[in-house]
């Protein structure tokens, strides 16, 4: 319910209003407690003071194994959870392992004390000293290598490099946790927003470019894992063809993220707007490309099929990060 109070003037020249007695007592807030201002556009949002304390999480894990295990500690990470605290009545020597398998692919969590019947966890980075733009930067640079890998792994029927696409992805997923918890963060509280130096609705598009970034990744890996399906070469004029998609998709995502990226909403819209106008261009490429399957062996041709269909989606993941940018260069209400 929203509540309205009355700026009063004291002293002659302090402005003073009151709070909701129900939302001081819930947040233990009495006579002489010290409260904490943080401004955000033409808001002025308040939250209580409190001594800096690592946030802590339990979860019973007696009914959790493999996947369900690991999805479940990611999930607490993600939540922000500083220390993690996994209890059953007996842990068994397979969720150890699952646990820290989950662990290790995860930006700065470790364990840290095992017993009987209870593994904490506990992340050991300040998430203050985390960069958000950094880690999305970190995923663009990735993610496009792949990308620009995985048709060259194609091109040569490189074995060696498809795999190492495959385990790159490890790295992008870990990156996407990690930009995923400072996100959530700034949603739970205005401080960390003021401590990473951003307004929450710019970590909100940080955060959805990075989950277009993760799928460019993914689409990068599967193509990893076709390459793999071939044994013999691909047609030189389709690897051609291919190689002019991927230089297309590529230069969509860079320019979208340029757009996301710069503080000039002019140059931001008129380089997503541009971006945009590129994606329309890749259905026109990629059914080119169809046309020249229609020539080979169904079976190859469907390999190569689903690969021209990754390379598209990676271009349309990069028209979503130029919509994204077309939003934070739009004025604010």
């Amino acid at each position: 319910m929203v509540e309205t109070r009355k700026v009063q003037v004291t002293g002659g020249s302090t402005f003073t209003v009151s709070i909701p007695k129900e939302w001081a007592n819930n947040n233990d807030i009495s006579a002489g407690s010290v409260v904490e201002f943080y401004p955000e556009g033409d808001s002025l949002l308040l939250a209580p003071t409190t001594e800096e304390e690592r946030t802590r999480g339990s979860l019973e894990v007696t009914d959790l194994a493999g996947e369900e295990l690991r999805r479940a500690v990611m999930t607490m990470y993600v939540s922000g959870f500083d220390i993690i605290s996994l209890t059953s009545n007996r842990i068994t020597t397979t969720q150890r392992r699952t646990v820290r398998e989950a662990t290790q692919s995860l930006v700065g969590l470790e364990v840290l004390e095992e017993t009987r019947d209870r593994i904490v966890v506990r992340d050991l980075l300040d998430s203050s000293e985390l960069s958000i733009h950094n880690a999305v930067t970190r995923m663009r640079l990735i993610a496009l290598s792949m990308l620009e890998d995985a048709i060259d792994a194609v091109a040569t029927l490189d074995s060696d490099m498809a795999r190492d696409i495959i385990q790159r992805d490890d790295d992008v997923d870990r990156l996407w946790m990690v930009v995923s918890r400072i996100f959530r963060s700034t949603l739970r509280t205005p401080k960390a927003a003021e401590e990473l130096g951003l307004e929450r609705e710019i970590c909100f598009g940080y955060q959805s470019a990075a989950r277009q970034l993760e799928r460019i990744a993914d689409h990068a890996t599967k193509i990893g894992h076709l390459t793999l399906r071939f044994d013999e070469p691909v047609p030189e004029e389709v690897v051609g063809s291919l190689m002019e998609l991927r230089e297309e998709s590529h230069s969509i995502v860079d320019d979208a993220m340029d757009a996301l990226f710069t503080a000039d909403s002019d140059e931001a819209t008129n380089l997503a707007n541009d971006t945009r106008e590129s994606v329309q261009q890749i259905d026109e490429r990629a059914r080119q490309i169809d046309e020249l399957l229609r020539e080979l062996d169904p079976s190859r041709a469907q390999l190569l099929g689903l690969i021209v269909d990754s390379v598209s989606r990676s271009a349309d993941y990069g028209g979503n990060i130029a919509e994204t940018a077309l939003q934070k260069a739009a004025p604010t209400p």
